[in-house]
């Protein structure tokens, strides 16, 4: 958050949005442990997402560890897909459409990652929520949450658009919607 901006207000300066962009997220399955059908749903749904990552449809990577009892701040059975921002939209569909009665939590990690602003404020939920025990989990760390760099995805990867880049395609698609009466416009651009 800028100095200027108060606490309610979203952020809308650029280079803050780019620089506060969350780059990595964990989708979380989660499946009662003592429910054979539910567990073997879960595992079948990490299979197929290993089949369609091998294919090329998106990145994600399943951990190889299944937890067959709460964990951490997980209340029931469960594993943790990490999938980098790239390819976000693809996975967050493919669960939408494949996860069955499966719960699922989604959270960013950002330094923030491990505390009460991902898990809990900054998460969304396919399926019905579950209440997390957050005690376990530590507050804040100076580093970014870095997962597979060998990747080049997620915060490894190497910065794409420029500012100049972002600002001539903003700029662009203004022009084109200037004329949809449908399109809300954009207000005049404070300085950089």
């Amino acid at each position: 958050m800028n100095k200027s901006q108060k606490p309610s207000e979203p952020e809308s300066d650029l280079r803050t949005v780019l620089e506060n962009e969350i780059k990595e997220w964990h989708f979380h399955i989660y499946f009662h442990q003592n429910n054979y059908e539910e567990h073997s749903a879960a595992l079948k749904l990490r299979d197929a997402v290993l089949r369609l990552r091998r294919d090329g449809a998106f990145v994600a990577v399943p951990l190889f560890r299944v937890n067959t009892n709460p964990i951490g701040p997980h209340p029931v059975g469960s594993y943790e897909i990490w999938c980098p921002a790239e390819t976000f939209s693809a996975v967050f569909s493919y669960m939408c459409l494949n996860r069955g009665n499966l719960s699922v939590l989604i959270h960013p990690l950002t330094r923030e990652e491990v505390n009460r602003s991902d898990h809990e404020n900054r998460n969304t939920w396919l399926g019905q929520s579950y209440a997390l025990d957050l005690s376990t989990l530590p507050v804040y760390t100076e580093d970014l949450p870095l997962q597979y760099p060998a990747l080049r995805l997620g915060y490894s990867a190497p910065p794409t658009l420029t500012i100049e880049d972002r600002l001539k395609i903003g700029g662009n698609i203004e022009a084109i919607l200037s004329t949809d009466h449908d399109a809300a416009k954009a207000p005049p651009r404070d300085t950089l």
